[in-house]
């Protein structure tokens, strides 16, 4: 782990940590987040953790630059990975199909593999949660196969469907919602990404582990998902 700190704003901080995305890093992330808010207490308005970096926003009105480094220094000394310590971990059920994943085509022939191939080697993985972004409940998880990397679509579409599971390089994500969006989908999930009523809002957090279960089309319906076709939202 490499320190190197980085001015984001008068009362907020970079901290990158590491230098490539993996999965072993997450330990260490989480080992940080705790230590700066432990140390930071009051005074600390916000961290966010993601693939190698914390931004930590604190109270300029309680502390200057020079004892925010102060803090983080403090934070950071003989600071060690509690291994015991691991995030939830999601089975999230997916209907894999052509018509709300269009992409699952093109994976298969870019790999030469079946559509199932496909299928299984995409969810046969457990995916580290590695960030928050985008929009409220989207997760960037990772790594999938270097097989089943691919780059994101040349021009995004308007509209994809909530739910809509996706590949873009090396990263897997669900949408939460409805929204613009650029990645090769491959099914969609029934569940709930994004909750106003649930504690910490989205359904996965950092840290978390996700595991897609394939699941049929009957089984889909029934927890509750919208069979829409991706085409008829284009």
């Amino acid at each position: 782990m490499k320190l190197r700190i980085e001015v984001v704003a008068i009362d907020c901080l970079m901290l990158r940590l590491f230098d490539d995305i993996a999965e072993a890093n997450m330990p260490w992330m989480l080992a940080a987040t705790e230590r700066v808010r432990s140390v930071f207490a009051g005074q600390l308005i916000d961290v966010v953790p993601s693939y190698t970096t914390l931004m930590v926003h604190y109270d300029g009105l309680e502390l200057s630059p020079v004892q925010a480094r102060e803090l983080i220094a403090h934070a950071l000394s003989d600071l060690q990975p509690d291994t015991r310590r691991q995030g939830q971990c999601h089975v999230v059920p997916v209907w894999y199909d052509l018509s709300v994943g269009p992409e699952l085509a093109l994976l298969a022939q870019r790999t030469g593999w079946s559509h199932n191939e496909v299928i299984r080697c995409h969810s046969e993985h457990e995916y580290q949660v590695f960030a928050l972004g985008f929009a409220p409940g989207f997760a960037f998880m990772g790594l999938v196969d270097e097989a089943l990397a691919a780059p994101r679509l040349s021009t995004p579409r308007k509209r994809v469907a909530a739910g809509s599971v996706g590949i873009a390089e090396r990263q897997t994500a669900a949408y939460p919602a409805q929204s613009p969006g650029g990645w090769n989908l491959i099914g969609r999930t029934p569940s709930a990404l994004f909750d106003r009523e649930r504690e910490g809002y989205s359904l996965m957090q950092p840290g978390d582990r996700v595991q897609f279960a394939p699941i049929s089309h009957a089984e889909f319906i029934n927890l509750g998902g919208d069979d829409t076709p991706q085409e008829a939202l284009a």
